[in-house]
């Protein structure tokens, strides 16, 4: 039976998508069931320009082939490197004359053979690549899984805990519903963070360095925002974000991001200063070494100003502001004292971090909050008090700060509870909760915004840290910096509810 022939597709039209100044690339064959050669291949061609097109050869030039034509059709346009694909009912050659493609991309195995695409290439300065892709091209869609999907399978609740401070998930759901109705604001340091996965190629024959080849890039908005962005998606109503950034690329991603999380945003343009960047170099799903572009001085008092006037403006309607700070700048003294004076003046309760990482901070200049969650190091920086137990380390913190709740994180042992003097528990330990953690990048941002807002809905100190802690086992579950959700913490709660 003879297969009806193939309409021929709009080339003008496909030709039009492709911008000025982008080099089309053209790369035609069956594809039936495909499989990581052709990813492969695919892969090398979007390499070799900015637009991709496909043609797949249609059912009557490929009578043998498992699939139908519009079957492989959608598998090729499913790939997220082509950009358009289309049914081809006619040679290579016909296509290349109506697409008029900068490059035409074959598989390595035809470059000994006769090729008549070249010779219409060659009648406009076209030309005729051959390559089959490198094989850890194949690895990228692991990758991408690898991103995106959260292994929480290693979140363990401790039962003991929440059964000593009511923390079960008929306690916490009510707390979790509670803060829909919060109004938030955060005030700190943006930084956008970035993984560059890589494969590692060895080391090399002149000098003591491993060598390694990119392979796949992931952006993150980070710092102070993604602390914004969680509480956004923890249900807070209404959330406001203030900040200092560069004039560049890195600041319309980071307005663009928070848009889409439904955050309100007052990021101030700092000539001065680019937006913070941090470029963290992955192999083996481990961290090889971390890149800060940044600038660390204060912002000016004019910078300051603009701040402190914006929140002035929605200060009377706000129940909760978060003090998030890296120490690049972006937090002076002066701005903190009159941001929290502003504060107290309108019933609005503060809660604050200062982390020192990989510099400098200190907790001990955020006075009067609600609630402040130092690292032991960071705790211990601001009292200059490297002897003494952590609970004394908590209590003195607290008096110096004035601070009425106190969580001292400490990493992989989990997070100390201060819950001070006239506490029936004085302290308590909650464990960590995800025993096998996959970036602990945002560990510290996503307890402090849902212990923060747990406290602001009513929570004990006991529940906050747990909702605090639990907030952090999903966070670390994943690569890189996504905003939580209630749902996260509510199932994560009903998936252990036996447990408990």
């Amino acid at each position: 039976m003879n297969t009806p022939a193939v309409p021929s597709p709009d080339y003008a039209a496909i030709r039009r998508r492709c911008a000025s100044g982008q080099r089309l690339v053209l790369v035609t064959g069956i594809f039936n069931i495909l499989h990581p050669g052709h990813l492969r291949l695919l892969r090398f061609a979007a390499e070799c320009g900015e637009f991709l097109v496909v043609g797949v050869h249609s059912d009557r030039l490929a009578p043998h082939a498992y699939l139908n034509e519009q079957d492989r059709l959608e598998a090729v346009n499913a790939v997220s490197w082509v950009d358009a694909a289309f049914l081809l009912d006619a040679t290579a050659e016909e296509a290349i004359v109506a697409l008029r493609p900068d490059i035409v991309v074959k598989g390595k195995e035809h470059e000994q053979q006769d090729n008549p695409e070249r010779r219409v290439l060659d009648t406009y300065g076209g030309r005729l690549l051959f390559g089959s892709g490198d094989t850890t091209f194949s690895s990228l869609n692991l990758l991408r899984e690898e991103a995106r999907q959260p292994a929480t399978a290693c979140i363990q609740v401790p039962a003991d805990y929440a059964h000593r401070h009511r923390c079960l998930r008929e306690d916490i759901v009510p707390i979790m519903t509670a803060m829909g109705g919060l109004r938030v604001a955060v005030i700190g340091d943006t930084i956008v963070d970035e993984y560059i996965s890589c494969d590692p190629l060895g080391m090399s024959q002149e000098d003591p360095t491993i060598v390694v080849t990119p392979l796949l890039t992931e952006t993150f908005v980070g710092g102070a925002a993604i602390v914004a962005a969680h509480a956004r998606g923890l249900g807070a109503g209404d959330v406001h974000f203030f900040s200092v950034t560069g004039s560049d690329d890195s600041r319309q991603r980071v307005a663009d991001s928070l848009r889409e999380y439904g955050v309100s945003a007052t990021l101030i343009e700092d000539s001065s200063r680019p937006t913070t960047l941090k470029q963290r170099f992955r192999a083996g799903q481990k961290t090889l070494l971390r890149v800060n572009h940044l600038r660390q001085h204060k912002i000016s008092p004019e910078i300051q100003a603009a701040l402190y006037d914006g929140i002035a403006r929605i200060a009377p309607q706000l129940d909760l502001l978060i003090f998030s700070d890296f120490s690049y700048g972006a937090l002076p003294q002066p701005l903190v004292e009159r941001i929290a004076a502003l504060c107290r003046a309108n019933g609005v309760n503060m809660a604050a971090d200062s982390q020192s990482s990989s510099q400098i901070g200190d907790i001990g200049r955020f006075a009067g909050m609600n609630l402040i969650t130092p690292t032991e190091r960071e705790a211990r920086m601001a009292l200059g008090n490297y002897e003494d137990g952590l609970v004394i380390l908590a209590d003195r913190l607290r008096q110096k700060t004035a601070a009425r709740h106190v969580l001292v994180t400490l990493g992989a042992e989990g997070t100390l509870v201060y819950g001070g003097p006239d506490s029936p528990w004085i302290t308590d330990r909650l464990p960590a909760m995800n025993k096998a953690p996959k970036d602990v990048a945002g560990a510290g941002d996503s307890l402090l915004v849902a212990s923060a807002m747990a406290l602001q809905c009513g929570a004990s100190i006991w529940q906050a840290a747990f909702i605090g802690s639990l907030a952090a086992a999903c966070q670390v579950s994943r690569l890189g910096n996504v905003p939580l959700a209630t749902g996260d913490i509510v199932n994560e709660l009903q998936a252990r509810h036996d447990a408990c």
